[in-house]
């Protein structure tokens, strides 16, 4: 697919961060202008800066600022923009601003808000995907009204079930419960939070599938009843049911190929049959047998596009913003490609041991860099006043991603660019850090060696099963004259250590995580 530069007006993006310079780098070369917003805390962000204009929206919290639909249009129509790119989270899966942007006569790069309330709310999509063929996983018909009635369906599909909020997403209000008297807290905890995060407490009750991989296939329409898959992506490395490793090709696809194209079929079926507009991603549970079920769609762009992207060669975004324009010509099926092998990882400012936001200052930042590598990111490294992960928002600092022409030359790749990455706090004038940032880094690293990761053994429960991956247990225990020695020791002997006490850390590389504070002394 060939794209052409040329003045195509202006385009607003109504998010922050890493996916609004995102979206505004791929609308700058296709020659819209672009728009962004801020709030009180991102006054200094970098993608203020970066857009060709900015508006400021409001407070801090993001239902006095990015949620407010009214102060997105009215930014819009300021500054003359036709076009409102949502990118994820958000707006951007929200049926009332499309038809609040319509209505004003602008256009949402993005599905319908038919396909949003068709496909957005997890149980009716589920019902529209089964009279259409697609498996579905064992499920309540509907929303249950209490624990007790959740116990009801428990009892008829058996332990462990999982509790989801019908409007969720990115792991919010879900609960694993693998016994009764687990349910009733479980089940008050996860509406809990589920009201507070989409204002609706709503529950619902599936199945949990055992041996599960998390796959994910991407999908784009054309609004006419014309669709696509760009191939799938494995996501089953998660914490808090919320991704942090994401590849393709699927590992557990690449044992089972019939399941692939079973699946690519039914997603695109479905993304025809509701006339779907755009970038949307269907989500399934593969279990160890191959046979795999639907979860949900996302009606929106992923955050872990850029792996498409790679294997591909599509600029995904691109596409989104020549459809809404009505520029595009879906690609014919025959024509897509899927080439080499993609990873990403989700660098947060999280404490790695329980995986809670630890925001804050930035004072350092050595950026990975080579062949093949892509660093999506809006922090910088310096004094200015951008340069903090703030309490409001996602505590995601940068999306690491690369390709190869191997998984395995992939990882390696991946291995090698964690191991330059150091994201530090301020320091004071004794040198010593300060401030609340913590970052996932090191767990990172980690991961890149655990054996499982590297033999493909990727299923959701992968992290609590590799119990090692977070903690700091030996770089506690590692002096700074001995880290060389047993780094080279564990990397000959160390491996069987490491299963001893629970783990699957890999002889790839199992000591080399325990000395990155003294990485200089490696080289």
């Amino acid at each position: 697919m060939q794209f052409n530069y040329k003045k195509r007006g202006a385009v607003l993006i109504a998010n922050r961060g890493e996916i609004a310079i995102r979206v505004a780098r791929t609308a700058k070369m296709l020659g819209f202008t672009t728009v962004g917003v801020y709030s009180d805390a991102d006054r200094f962000s970098e993608h203020v800066k970066f857009c060709d204009h900015a508006e400021y929206i409001g407070a801090n919290e993001p239902k006095f600022s990015y949620l407010v639909v009214d102060k997105i249009i009215a930014a819009a129509e300021k500054h003359g923009a036709k076009y409102v790119h949502p990118g994820y989270g958000f707006l951007s899966e929200r049926p009332h601003f499309v038809e609040a942007c319509e209505k004003a006569g602008l256009v949402v790069v993005g599905p319908s808000a038919e396909s949003m309330r068709v496909m957005g709310d997890k149980i009716t999509a589920r019902r529209t995907v089964e009279t259409l063929g697609l498996p579905g996983v064992p499920g309540s018909p509907g929303a249950v009204k209490d624990s007790k009635e959740a116990l009801d369906f428990a009892k008829k599909v058996k332990f462990p079930i999982l509790l989801k909020a019908t409007a969720g997403g990115g792991g919010k209000g879900m609960r694993r419960v693998d016994s009764e008297n687990e349910l009733s807290s479980a089940f008050d905890a996860a509406s809990r939070e589920a009201l507070s995060a989409f204002g609706d407490g709503a529950m619902y009750v599936e199945k949990y599938i055992l041996e599960p991989h998390h796959v994910e296939v991407q999908v784009f329409g054309d609004g006419k009843g014309g669709a696509i898959h760009l191939g799938e992506r494995e996501c089953s490395i998660q914490r808090r049911h919320q991704k942090v490793w994401e590849e393709s090709p699927s590992p557990i696809l690449e044992t089972h190929p019939e399941t692939r194209k079973k699946m690519f079929a039914a997603a695109v079926k479905v993304t025809s049959a509701i006339q779907y507009s755009g970038a949307g991603t269907f989500e399934f549970i593969v279990d160890g047998a191959g046979d795999y079920f639907f979860l949900e769609m996302n009606t929106r762009l992923q955050v872990e596009h850029p792996v498409t992207e790679w294997v591909t060669g599509l600029d995904i975004v691109a596409m989104q913003l020549l459809l809404a324009s009505g520029e595009l010509t879906l690609p014919k099926q025959d024509e897509i490609h899927a080439l080499g092998s993609s990873i990403e990882v989700r660098v947060y400012a999280e404490d790695p041991q329980n995986f809670l936001p630890a925001p804050g200052k930035i004072g350092k930042i050595v950026q990975p860099n080579g062949p093949f590598l892509r660093w999506d990111s809006s922090y910088q490294t310096g004094s200015n006043l951008g340069s903090e992960v703030s309490m409001f928002y996602d505590p995601m600092i940068a999306k690491l991603s690369v390709w190869a022409n191997s998984r395995n030359e992939a990882i390696a790749r991946m291995r090698v660019a964690l191991d330059e990455l150091e994201i530090e706090p301020p320091k004071n004038a004794k040198g010593e850090a300060k401030g609340s940032l913590k970052t996932n880094v090191v767990f990172l690293q980690k991961l890149s060696r655990c054996r499982d990761v590297i033999e493909g053994n990727t299923t959701t429960d992968l992290i609590p099963r590799n119990p090692l991956l977070t903690t700091d247990e030996i770089l506690k225990e590692v002096s700074d004259e001995t880290a060389i020695a047993l780094s080279l020791l564990r990397l000959t002997e160390g491996a069987d250590d490491a299963v001893s006490q629970g783990s699957h850390l890999s002889s790839h590389g199992t000591g080399l995580w325990a000395v990155t504070a003294k990485r200089e002394a490696i080289r």
